[in-house]
């Protein structure tokens, strides 16, 4: 047991993984285990303790902005003067339901404008390494089509309009062409985003009384995809 214990608190404190993967984890051994304590092949099933007992329980309640928030949000980023740049992206991420790896991941031949949909079927990824990978979607389900709007359609192709084309394009485990790329000619990955959303809404709280809260870019779903906020 006290193995067990050691090995889920590294993959929190070293392996940096969250508490609810840890629980699913754990959920899948725990059963396994004792399977083994039922057939008589161990004395004792060595995840049958309580995982808040071992680990900090460090996840957040999340719950979608209102559908104010989500007109005023984007209606302000618009209309600013230094982050109007950022609109047309996270436009799409409020209307599509894209999770923001799968966007990032995002190549100019999966937007396929004739069709007015996007195809998912990869999501880009950056290791604490530094080292970018594609990954599959999380399930089965997450390779996919997601239609598109005209308003998304419109945002896409001034995203690919706007793209600078880098000096040698970019390639990761095979694709190449990613739509938004950094200053080093990189394909942007979910942490530019999440920054680019902390400093938006560090400058709206600075100018309108009513506070917009603090809000993480995730999967919400179709035909709307609101950006959830974290409730502290």
């Amino acid at each position: 047991m006290s193995g067990a214990k050691a090995w889920l608190i590294k993959l929190q404190q070293v392996d940096g993984r969250g508490y609810s993967s840890i629980h699913s984890i754990r959920g899948v051994l725990r059963p396994a285990f004792q399977m083994a304590v039922a057939d008589d092949l161990i004395h004792k099933n060595p995840f049958g303790f309580e995982l808040a007992s071992v680990i900090v329980n460090d996840s957040v309640t999340r719950e979608a902005i209102t559908r104010k928030q989500e007109r005023d949000l984007p209606k302000f980023i618009r209309e600013d003067t230094h982050f109007s740049k950022y609109y047309d992206a996270i436009y799409i991420l409020f209307h599509t339901g894209l999770r923001i790896s799968e966007f990032c991941g995002l190549t100019i031949p999966d937007v396929e404008f004739g069709e007015m949909r996007i195809k998912v079927d990869h999501q880009l990824q950056r290791t604490s390494q530094m080292e970018y990978v594609i990954q599959e979607p999380k399930t089965e389900s997450g390779v996919r089509y997601v239609p598109m709007t005209e308003e998304v359609t419109a945002c896409f192709r001034r995203v690919i309009a706007n793209r600078e084309t880098p000096k040698v394009e970019p390639m990761v485990d095979g694709y190449i062409r990613f739509l938004c790329l950094d200053k080093n000619d990189m394909p942007k990955v979910a942490l530019h985003w999440e920054k680019y959303l902390e400093h938006i809404i560090e400058k709206y709280n600075k100018i309108y009384r009513i506070q917009m809260p603090k809000v993480t870019l995730m999967y919400a779903g179709i035909p709307f995809a609101p950006i959830w906020r974290s409730r502290e």
